[in-house]
């Protein structure tokens, strides 16, 4: 089992390292260059990553699938993002499909 030091530490040190990297594209942004093609390549490859979390997350939960209650949670919410619900109602409506979806299986 992991200790609860282990956690703070692990946790500051991963806070620290975002920060550190966040800050890096405003102090860097003067100094360095980047051609087009890289920026728009940047974009897709944040777009990418994104979605291969959002459909891991969907399906799998730790070692096995997930319910199928999450991924109809989960299409409600991003039918309802896509056509630009509010963030709270997507939430919401997200999460009482999902919960409905359980009741009933």
């Amino acid at each position: 089992m992991i200790s609860a030091t282990a956690i703070v530490v692990s946790g500051a040190v991963l806070g620290a390292g975002t920060f550190a990297y966040r800050a890096a594209g405003p102090l860097l942004r003067a100094r360095v260059a980047m051609a087009p093609g890289m920026v728009a390549l940047m974009s897709t490859a944040a777009i990418v990553l994104l979605a291969g979390v959002i459909v891991t997350s969907t399906f799998a939960d730790g070692q096995e699938y997930a319910d199928p209650a999450r991924p109809l949670g989960v299409l409600v919410g991003g039918v309802l993002a896509w056509r630009r619900a509010p963030f709270v109602v997507v939430v919401v409506s997200a999460a009482a499909t999902a919960a409905l979806a359980r009741l009933v299986v």
